[in-house]
């Protein structure tokens, strides 16, 4: 009997796991690891927590902020993983600071510095990396300590790879029952092809670039057959679900079908996955974070998001597996712009010197203005803020062009071409240009032109002028003249640098109609033209008529914008476009400014109820358009607002 009882006893003892630990064992069979891979992109200089145009504190924005977030999140748990995306150095006052002023041999670039302080495991190039030459990219990534990879640009003429394609890196991580193991982690990074067109000046003849997709095909049987465990793609380009074609900019979604990838890293349009805007994207869970079941990460823009992938690894036959993931983003604002995290003391103070020397370089007086210069309404009427800049460069073209070796193209008019760059859209309800009345300074000039182009003229004729004016007609959506239901004027796919208005001539847009361009100028309705009215000095602009167009070399050299493509290049300046606007303010003291309307929408006959957004501090300025009228609160901060085209 007492023997029965001892046999029960030690079988209840083993069945509730307590004489043998089964739950132990369970777990030793089941041993996974968790490995938190986190991302910052498209950081592009907004270190602080800092509006250098406006100078006061943005705490909507900063790397400084994210650290806070990128501590919060190793903390949580035992193995992570830090990785940066691209577009870095470039994107506010700061780092043209930085480009202007040079970096002396040994001087760390104070993104690398930050980069350093927090400890990344590794980084890649943006397409804003080579806005300042190769020569100053390269001094900036020398004092890097995590490997920079690029797998997609080349030395120019050779097959040789210009950065380290990929590394493979030995993390030592520790499983969910305590047992350390060894991962071999495999990072490859990516950058649209387009770099040869958007800086054709800086790497014509010296670098040249492949597909994104093509490229990872190339590489990742490579990273597999040399150890990777696990495959990270830190891929600085955009996601979209249009069919695929070697070379697209934005190819994030195809990079997710690519066998062994294991993680997506993406940026570039500045928009953020898991989210609302790709929730029609096929194969899309935004729950998890994933697209082709691989977990997806875009973080934003200008420090607004860390972006979280949580990766659950076991070991099968020997080889580790990714058997579970999740995506998600941590922003450092609520959706009221509120901020949720204070900003890490320490990195502000390691970025300090550069900090404060930028606010004081753009703090210098160039001029002053007479009248407020806004581009609240850019989008949907002749502006200032776009004004100002076609007046600069037709003034410099008109100058240059009297040199004698120019005499060849005496007589031809002269006409100029520039975009809103803070128009809202991706970057929120504060991105616009507000400059008050009164004195301008540095600060008003980056404001009004944000990236470091140089000025570049363009010849061509009536018809390619029309072509051009047809794509930059893309801005808006096709409107039903008798609908009585609200519709939305902006196409928010288009975006609005590419809404180039063209001052010297004068035109309407007949909304109306169909576009004949999509946002990647490609023809999508030939037959339909929304230009009207295109004239010259008060006559139609003939076909064969010739123009010179004063432009920026993105424009200039782009072989896809419809218009400016087959026209020949007249001039390359030296000046970059931020300086001649800056000469021609300190030219014009003080200056007053207005919108010469050569361009406008076409009114039509109908009970068309048109709607966009713009900031609600667009408001005080609705005394002087009484076509544009107040609607009420839209979403993500923005404000809506109607236009009157009804005639």
């Amino acid at each position: 009997m007492v023997k029965l009882f001892v046999f029960f006893a030690v079988l209840l003892l083993v069945v509730s796991g307590q004489f043998f630990p089964l739950q132990a064992i369970a777990q030793k069979l089941d041993s996974r690891v968790q490995l938190r891979l986190l991302e910052t992109t498209d950081v592009h200089m907004f270190l602080a927590n800092y509006d250098y145009y406006q100078t006061k504190h943005d705490d909507k924005v900063g790397l400084v902020k994210i650290a806070t977030l990128i501590k919060q999140a190793r903390n949580e748990v035992k193995n992570s993983m830090l990785f940066d995306n691209g577009d870095e150095i470039q994107g506010n006052p700061l780092g043209d600071y930085m480009a202007k002023k040079g970096l002396k041999p040994g001087e760390v670039h104070p993104v690398y510095r930050s980069f350093n302080l927090l400890r990344y495991d590794a980084a890649t190039v943006g397409n804003h990396e080579f806005n300042y030459s190769l020569d100053f990219l390269n001094e900036t990534l020398n004092d890097a300590r995590m490997p920079v990879v690029n797998a997609n640009v080349f030395k120019g003429g050779t097959n040789k790879p210009f950065f380290k394609p990929y590394v493979i890196l030995k993390k030592t991580v520790i499983d969910n029952v305590g047992k350390k193991h060894v991962l071999k982690v495999g990072v490859i990074g990516f950058v649209p092809p387009q770099i040869m067109e958007w800086d054709k000046g800086n790497l014509e003849g010296k670098v040249e670039t492949r597909s994104i997709v093509e490229s990872a095909k190339k590489y990742i049987p490579i990273m597999k057959k040399e150890g990777a465990d696990v495959i990270v793609a830190l891929a600085h380009t955009g996601i979209s679900g249009v069919p695929y074609q070697p070379g697209m900019e934005n190819a994030g979604y195809y990079v997710t079908q690519i066998k062994d990838i294991d993680a997506v890293f993406t940026g570039h349009q500045h928009n953020t996955f898991p989210g609302p805007l790709y929730k029609d994207l096929p194969n899309t869970n935004l729950e998890k974070g994933t697209i082709n079941g691989k977990p997806v990460v875009m973080a934003g823009a200008f420090g607004s998001h860390l972006g979280v992938i949580d990766l659950q690894l076991q070991k099968k036959r020997g080889k580790w597996k990714v058997v579970d993931s999740k995506a998600s983003l941590r922003p450092i604002a609520d959706a009221s712009g509120n901020s949720v995290v204070q900003p890490d003391e320490q990195l502000m103070a390691t970025i300090k010197p550069e900090h404060e020397a930028t606010i004081k370089y753009v703090n210098q007086p160039v001029g002053e203005t007479t009248a407020p210069i806004i581009s609240y309404f850019a989008l949907v009427q002749d502006d200032p803020s776009v004004q100002i800049v076609n007046n600069a460069q037709t003034d410099y073209l008109v100058e240059k062009l009297k040199d004698p070796a120019y005499s060849k193209y005496a007589g031809i008019p002269v006409l100029s071409a520039s975009a809103p760059f803070k128009a809202g859209g991706r970057g929120g309800p504060s991105y616009y240009t507000d400059i008050p009345e009164g004195a301008l300074a540095i600060k008003n000039v980056a404001d009004l032109y944000l990236y470091p182009n140089t000025l570049q003229a363009k010849l061509i004729t009536g018809a390619q002028l029309k072509e051009w004016l047809e794509m930059s007609a893309g801005q808006f959506n096709q409107i039903d003249p008798a609908s009585v239901e609200e519709q939305r004027l902006i196409n928010l796919n288009f975006p609005s640098y590419n809404f180039d208005v063209i001052d010297g001539v004068q035109y309407q847009i007949d909304v109306t109609k169909q576009a004949k361009y999509d946002g990647n100028g490609n023809v999508v309705n030939s037959g339909s033209s929304r230009i009207i009215n295109l004239t010259y000095q008060g006559k139609p602009v003939a076909d064969g008529q010739k123009f010179i167009v004063a432009t920026n070399n993105y424009r200039a050299t782009s072989s896809t914008f419809p218009g400016v493509s087959q026209g020949e290049i007249v001039l390359k300046a030296p000046d970059e476009n931020r300086q001649i606007v800056t000469n021609y303010i300190q030219a014009h003291k003080p200056l007053n400014l207005t919108a010469d309307q050569n361009w406008s929408l076409a009114k039509f006959k109908g009970t068309a109820i048109l709607v966009f957004d713009s900031s609600p501090n667009a408001q005080k300025y609705l005394g002087q358009y009484q076509n544009i009228k107040y609607m009420g609160p839209s979403t993500g901060g923005f404000a809506k607002y109607s236009i009157n085209l009804n005639r």
